[in-house]
C-alpha cells in the first residue's frame, strides 16, 4: 500500500501507557501500529522499556547486539553531541520503522536525574522524526518514573490499555495523578485520548463490572472506546512470531478488534487536525 503525505507536516505522538504491567501496552502498540500502515499512515515505534518487549514482539530477539537503540539518541543528547537519531531505525516487513530499546536503556533513568532539562531528553530525540511520520507511538515501562515522564513530555496525548481486572483499574488514580502532574508542570497540550480495555473475556462476571465501573468512573472525564480487545492466545502466538496479529491470524476477533480500534483512533486524529486548522471563514 502506497504511504498517504503528511499533510500536517507534523507527526501525532502518542504515549501508550499505564505504571500497571500486563496490561497488553506492547501489543497495542504494535498492532495499532501496523493497523495504522495499513491505512497508508507512515508510523515510527518507539521501544521506551529496557526490557525491550517491543523489539522482541517485532522479531529483533538478539537485543543486545542492536548497536543503536533509543539509548544510544538519549545519551547523545544529553552529552550535547550531534544527534543522528535517523541513524538505527529498523524497519519491519509490516511498514513500521522502529527505534529499539535493551538493557542499556535501563542506565537512562539515573543518568537523567543530573541532566539539564531531563525531562525533555526523549521529546528532543523526536521531534527531530516529526516530519518523517504521521504517528509516532511511544510503548513506555510500566513505571512512573523518568522514561514515562520523558515519553509524556514528547507526546501530544496518551492511550491508557487497562486489563479487564479490577486491581489494575485502581491503579488508573495513580497513573491519572501523573498525567495530571506533567500538563501542569512540563507538558500543558498533552491529552488523554482514552482507555482501552484489554485482555477480557466479556463471557466473564469480572470483565463484564470492570468495564462497566471503568465506564462510571472515568466515562464522564475521559474517553473509554467502544473497542474492547479480547483476551486470546493467539495475540500472545503473534508476538512470539515477531509479526502483528494482522500477519498471524488476520481473520481471528483480536485482528478485527484491532482493526477497529485503529479506525477510532484515525477518526479521533482527524477531528483534533479539524479542531486545529485555522479557519477561513468570518
Amino acid at each position: 500500500m502506497s504511504r498517504t503525505l503528511n499533510v500536517s507536516g507534523q507527526a501525532r505522538i502518542i504515549a501508550i501507557a499505564n505504571q500497571k504491567g500486563g496490561t497488553g501496552k506492547t501489543t497495542t502498540t504494535v498492532n495499532l501500529g501496523v493497523g495504522l500502515a495499513k491505512q497508508g499512515k507512515r508510523v515510527l515505534l518507539v521501544d521506551a522499556d529496557p526490557q525491550g518487549d517491543l523489539t522482541t514482539c517485532l522479531g529483533w530477539t538478539d537485543q543486545d547486539n542492536i548497536p543503536v537503540t533509543l539509548a544510544t539518541h538519549m545519551a547523545q543528547i544529553i552529552r550535547d553531541e550531534p544527534l543522528e537519531v535517523r541513524n538505527g531505525i529498523l524497519h519491519h516487513d509490516e511498514g513500521v520503522d522502529l527505534i529499539p530499546s535493551n538493557i542499556e536503556l535501563s542506565g537512562m533513568e539515573m543518568t537523567l536525574v543530573n541532566a539539564m532539562s531531563r525531562e525533555y531528553t526523549m521529546k528532543s530525540c523526536l521531534n527531530e522524526l516529526r516530519k518523517d511520520y504521521d504517528y509516532i507511538l511511544i510503548d513506555c515501562m510500566p513505571s512512573l518514573g523518568m522514561l514515562t515522564i520523558n515519553a509524556l513530555a514528547a507526546s501530544d496525548s496518551v492511550i491508557v490499555p487497562v486489563q479487564a481486572h479490577y486491581l489494575p483499574l485502581k491503579g488508573m488514580t495513580q497513573l491519572m495523578k501523573t498525567i495530571g502532574k506533567v500538563q501542569r508542570q512540563i507538558n500543558p497540550g498533552l491529552k488523554v485520548d482514552g482507555v482501552l480495555l484489554t485482555l477480557a473475556d466479556m463471557r466473564t462476571n469480572l470483565a463484564r463490572v470492570t468495564s462497566d465501573s471503568l465506564n462510571q468512573n472515568y466515562g464522564k472525564l475521559i474517553r473509554v472506546y467502544k473497542t474492547i480487545i479480547p483476551v486470546a492466545v493467539r495475540a500472545a502466538e503473534s508476538s512470539a512470531a515477531g509479526t502483528s496479529i494482522y500477519c498471524y491470524d488476520r481473520n481471528g476477533v483480536v485482528a478485527k478488534a484491532y482493526e477497529a480500534f485503529t479506525g477510532e483512533v484515525i477518526r479521533d486524529g482527524e477531528k483534533k487536525r479539524h479542531k486545529n486548522e485555522p479557519s477561513h471563514s468570518r
